[in-house]
């Protein structure tokens, strides 16, 4: 098949399981992300939120969500008998991959909210999460006219810059040899012990987002030469990325990638 038809099979073909055990051995489990130590050092890739110039800013969804449930225009979500929007919360937020929403939306920027709320862009010891910014929401559901963070995957635009970067700052710039892992969630599998292992080119990792498996960028991305390694939990809205000081000041002095040091979490 050719690289048109099938890019993912022939740009990033499947590989041993063993590709990672350096992973495994260095970080521990990885159910939903290796996650690494600084390699010297480290920092933390957020994902984009977006905020809507003319949205209802007094209403959340989970108060759109129940006026729309007492409408009749919407209808309960039953599992297995369990009403869960008696028992839970609609909170706004999503999982894997994003992009910008489109005309009217713009990109809110941590910084931003942290100063409009007083709440720290991420509470100490904690890690970038559902946790963070609770004076935004209503008892955990954000107003309507903002997107949170997405859980388990970068942003469309974050990625392509994050690639990017990474490939100025690799010796062998887009040739750079990488390893692609995405955790069993993501593929929806249950086998722990054969992991989803992909090998490529630093430039070929734009396919890599658009995988027809998964709706989450990598897990992990990481050099052949373990000079920088990317984990993307599954359960968090930020990209650990570990590397050498150089590139680590690169990304916490970009223009576009929004990056934070967590000395708790380094």
């Amino acid at each position: 098949m050719s690289v048109e038809s099938n890019p993912m099979s022939s740009l990033w073909p499947l590989v041993p399981t063993g590709a990672t055990d350096w992973l495994l051995e260095l970080c521990g489990d990885g159910v939903t992300g290796f996650m690494p130590p600084a390699m010297p050092d480290a920092a933390w890739v957020l994902n984009a939120m977006y905020e809507h110039e003319q949205g209802p800013v007094d209403v959340s969804y989970d108060e759109y969500h129940r006026a729309r449930l007492a409408d009749g225009s919407t209808r309960p979500h039953v599992v297995g008998g369990l009403d869960l929007d008696a028992v839970g919360i609609a909170t706004g937020g999503g999982m894997g991959r994003t992009r910008h929403p489109g005309p009217g939306w713009r990109r809110l920027r941590w910084t931003e909210l942290a100063r409009r709320t007083g709440d720290p862009m991420v509470p100490d010891g904690l890690m970038p999460s559902y946790r963070c910014f609770p004076s935004a929401t209503k008892e955990g559901s954000w107003p309507l006219n903002m997107i949170p963070p997405t859980e388990g995957s970068l942003d469309r635009e974050t990625w392509h810059r994050l690639i990017a970067t990474l490939t100025q700052y690799s010796p062998a710039g887009s040739d750079t040899r990488c390893l692609a892992y995405y955790n069993p969630l993501m593929l929806g599998a249950a086998d722990f012990d054969n992991l989803h292992v992909r090998a490529g080119r630093l430039g070929d990792a734009g396919v890599l987002y658009d995988r027809s498996e998964a709706d989450f960028s990598p897990s992990n991305l990481c050099a052949d030469d373990r000079s920088w390694v990317l984990c993307t939990d599954y359960d968090l809205w930020a990209t650990k990325v570990v590397g050498s000081p150089t590139l680590i000041n690169a990304l916490l002095s970009d223009s576009e990638i929004e990056a934070v040091r967590l000395p708790w979490a380094h």
